[in-house]
């Protein structure tokens, strides 16, 4: 029973996204009787793939062994939230939680067209479209809901890698969310090249849906990071994975959009750059469904071999080679635009911003794909590992901090060569002074020393940046400053994120060159100094749990004047596996994490490995703020008539200020 609710709902969900695109391209067509269906549709349609997910987690939180996905991947053991996120800690479950998202997102779009909105009506059909490939997907090669016969008593539960920690019920979901609500653009971006509307309207439309799902992936891969680093016990949270590369490829060209955008929304210029970004941006999600859910490479974030992955690769060729077609026959169109007067210009430097990050992508591309065609093609087994990605992305992020910081001193338009050298001389003399600081203070390593610069330039150019803008502070500076970036939070939004992303950067560099890493092997009782920290070895100790039993090494980290603080590193052995998987422990500080791993615990001994990293909360804190600053963004407005300062804190604003806008 349980299994043919699941089914009718995703058949529901199969005819309403089939009968959104019959309403949609009729209403396109002038047909507005058809047209006012449109959101009866959506509505069919959220109801269906809501009836769909919701009778998928109601049979896992029930223990309902008569569906296989349950059957398969569920034990009565499973503990909250894991029992949740089971829904999408294996292939068809996160089939049916993509297909919600993107149904949510279609009744969204929906609720906002009228029988008038050709615009609208064609990204609806659009949105159609790509809804019933997934709601095929799900009742055909992704179906959860096949029953099974005998039915079993209990499962297998969950690989033991999604349910070792809880931000693995977060971090799938928010990929998702980012993923899918970057196919809204993309269908308003389509839509106006079918119609011929190459202008700017399809950017308004669609600016806080690229700007959220922009934040939302960010979030995303920051989660990510942070299940990496809790979890996997390698001591990191990056290690360029084919798997991480395929949520960094969208997010990469979904940057370069929402610069770029800012550019056609303010000087008609790079239309077709930002259409060829936007076809990019979809593609790069849908080949990184692929790669994740195909198990075409080998992967912890990765599912087994299955006959979704052809599927999913046919689809993105269609969706690649359709997208660039309507290009191609509308290309006269969106190349109508004007040109960039020059380099030296804030449009100018979206363009170089746009330029590398695409470079950027290019690499990361090949460098993920490139063992894949090789393997199809000659048999052979090769692997391309984390120097290849450094070589080019290290010196790449150093031209991208120092583009960022110089786009928001430069005016749209030509700029005369003495107004540069003004705006950018406080930024250039406070990085140049910050190396020279790292330097007298010992600190020697080239990434470390030119990515502080490069941070410190960037930060302080958004402040030069904000204090230019108040003009001649009569009153409180505070207050002025508070009202410029009302005037425009979403420009300021950016700002933040920039600066968060000056911060990651540093933190990145730091932890990446200065971690010491140094292994041990301790008996009870013994202490031991390993990565300029002191350790004791207490003994070890069983801790039983409903879905695991683990082995625990009881440590202490002893500090100054016989201080000290418990550190319990473990090794969880669940009922679906034989092999154990290990947990670090981290003791975090200002100044650094002392990371400790266990490699080996016997009766009488442990062996672990010690890492002392750095600034590591600069990587978080930076990743927090990118999201914030996003989130800012999205959220805020741009006041289009300022209110006039008051004459008892603002004066008339500065002949600089008169130059430089938003």
């Amino acid at each position: 029973m349980t299994g043919l609710l699941g089914t009718a709902g995703s058949a529901l969900t199969l005819v309403a996204a089939g009968a959104l695109v019959v309403l949609g391209w009729s209403g396109v067509r002038g047909r507005r009787a058809t047209a006012r269906l449109v959101p009866t549709a959506a509505r069919a349609l959220l109801l269906g793939a809501s009836v769909a997910f919701g009778t998928l987690v109601t049979a896992l939180v029930r223990d309902d062994f008569s569906v296989r996905y349950v059957a398969e991947t569920h034990s009565r053991a499973t503990p909250f939230p894991y029992d949740v996120a089971t829904a999408w800690a294996a292939l068809e479950g996160s089939i049916v939680l993509w297909l919600l998202v993107l149904v949510a997102c279609t009744w969204l779009v929906a609720r906002t067209v009228s029988a008038h909105d050709r615009l609208g009506l064609g990204a609806v059909a659009v949105l159609g479209a790509i809804s019933v490939f997934f709601a095929g997907l799900v009742l055909t090669a992704a179906n959860p809901f096949v029953a099974v016969s005998p039915i079993p008593l209990d499962g297998p539960g969950p690989n033991p890698l999604l349910q070792n920690n809880p931000l693995m019920a977060v971090h799938p979901p928010l990929l998702y969310l980012g993923y899918v609500g970057l196919s809204v653009p993309f269908a308003f971006g389509m839509s106006a090249l079918a119609l011929g509307q190459a202008g700017r309207a399809w950017l308004d439309r669609t600016r806080r849906w690229t700007i959220g799902a922009w934040v939302l992936l960010t979030a995303g891969i920051a989660v990510g990071a942070l299940w990496s680093y809790e979890v996997l016990g390698w001591g990191g949270y990056w290690a360029w994975d084919p798997v991480e590369n395929a949520s960094l490829l969208p997010w990469l060209t979904a940057t370069a959009f929402l610069h770029s955008a800012i550019a056609q929304a303010r000087r008609d210029v790079l239309r077709a750059w930002n259409v060829a970004l936007l076809i990019a941006t979809y593609a790069l999600t849908i080949l990184g469904t692929f790669l994740t859910r195909s198990g075409v490479v080998a992967s912890v974030h990765s599912f087994s071999q299955s006959a979704v992955g052809p599927i999913l690769l046919g689809y993105f060729v269609v969706v690649l080679a359709g997208s660039l077609a309507l290009l191609a026959r509308r290309g006269h169109l969106v190349t109508s635009g004007r040109r960039i007067d020059s380099l030296v210009s804030r449009e100018g430097m979206f363009l170089v911003n746009n330029l590398l990050l695409s470079l950027l992508t290019f690499i990361v591309v090949l460098g993920t794909t490139y063992p894949i065609v090789l393997e199809a093609v000659s048999g052979a087994q090769v692997s391309v590992g984390r120097p290849f990605f450094d070589r080019f992305a290290v010196p790449l992020s150093w031209v991208l901090l120092a583009a960022a910081a110089a786009g928001p001193l430069l005016p749209y338009r030509a700029v005369r060569r003495e107004v540069v050298v003004r705006r950018l001389t406080p930024p250039v003399l406070a990085g140049l002074a910050a190396g020279a600081v790292l330097v007298l203070t010992g600190v020697r390593t080239t990434s470390v020393v030119v990515t502080t610069m490069l941070a410190v330039l960037l930060v302080t150019a958004v402040v030069v940046d904000l204090t230019g803008r108040t003009g001649y502070v009569l009153g409180n500076r505070v207050r002025a400053m508070l009202r410029v970036v009302s005037a425009n939070l979403p420009w300021w939004g950016g700002q933040v994120a920039h600066i968060g992303l000056a911060v990651a950067a540093v933190g990145v560099a730091t932890t990446g060159a200065l971690t010491t890493v140094e292994e041990a092997t301790l008996s009870p009782g013994e202490q031991v100094t390993a990565a300029g920290v002191v350790l004791r070895y207490d003994g070890r100790a069983t801790v039983e749990e409903p879905h695991r039993v683990s082995q625990v090494a009881r440590l202490e980290l002893l500090g100054p004047q016989g201080a000290s603080t418990p550190v319990r590193p473990r090794l969880n052995l669940y009922d679906n596996s034989t092999q154990p998987v290990a947990t670090p422990a981290v003791d975090r500080g200002l100044t650094r994490d002392v990371y400790v791993s266990l490699r080996r615990l016997e009766e009488e001994s442990v062996t672990i490995e010690v890492l002392y990293r750095p600034l590591q909360w600069l990587v978080w804190a930076g990743l927090a703020l990118v999201v914030t600053g996003g989130a800012i963004a999205a959220a805020g407005r741009r006041r289009t008539r300022p209110r006039r300062p008051q004459p008892s804190s603002v004066a008339t604003p500065s002949p600089r200020e008169e130059v430089v806008s938003t």
